[in-house]
């Protein structure tokens, strides 16, 4: 086993563990979970994590991935809870080159003006980079598609759960359909499904696992 430690938001940084990684062999598998909350990053270290970043490490090991291969990039629901954007919105998320992200107007400081906005733009920005870039790994004989979970019992959870939210986070759990946070094993189930061969026809895709929470909040007593 070999480890390496990564700032995701410095493309040398990624790049070098591309390098070290394709020393080792074949890429067949990459699967993305590094990000920050909103309880614990300013705006613009979210965006900086977590929408360059994954759009960092997509473009690189986009770049490696080999032939049978498959990703997957951790989201989240917060992505699913943001507003409609426009389609040029859309495809500027999606489509603008990663070194030029950042500058996108849609994401500059009078327009971003929360850690939550950052984080549910970063998120939404996820699952449509990831859309995007399946065409290209598809090329390479390669799928790639996000998860986007609800509230997981992980050390981030328990971040927002005592963080200044907390209490809505708790109110959000009561009231979704299924009653409850989610585990880790549960995301690592539908995880197993999108890396193995059973998922072999799933890619661009985002798999929303959340307890029916985005559910509620669009149907049920959490629309309120």
């Amino acid at each position: 086993m070999s480890t390496a430690t990564v700032d995701v938001s410095l493309r040398e940084s990624v790049h070098a563990l591309v390098h070290t990684a394709t020393a080792l062999g074949d890429i067949i598998g990459v699967i993305h979970a590094a990000g920050v909350s909103p309880s614990q990053a300013s705006p613009e270290t979210i965006l900086s994590v977590d929408l360059y970043g994954t759009a960092l490490v997509l473009e690189e090991f986009g770049n490696v991935i080999a032939r049978g291969g498959a990703g997957v990039v951790i989201a989240s629901q917060s992505g699913h809870r943001l507003g409609a954007l426009t389609a040029e919105e859309d495809a500027a998320l999606a489509m603008t080159p990663a070194d030029e992200l950042l500058g996108l107007p849609m994401l500059q400081p009078d327009q971003v003006r929360d850690s939550l906005h950052a984080y549910q733009l970063s998120k939404r920005g996820n699952a449509l980079r990831v859309m995007a870039e399946a065409v290209r790994w598809g090329k390479r004989g390669a799928r790639v598609n996000t998860i986007s979970p609800g509230i997981i019992f992980t050390p981030m959870a328990k971040d927002e759960l005592t963080g200044p939210r907390g209490e809505g986070y708790r109110h959000m759990i009561e009231l979704c359909p299924a009653g409850r946070a989610g585990t880790p094993d549960e995301v690592g189930t539908v995880g197993a499904l999108l890396m193995g061969p059973d998922g072999g026809f799933i890619t661009g895709s985002d798999f929303l696992m959340d307890g029916g929470v985005t559910a509620a909040y669009r149907f049920g007593e959490l629309a309120q």
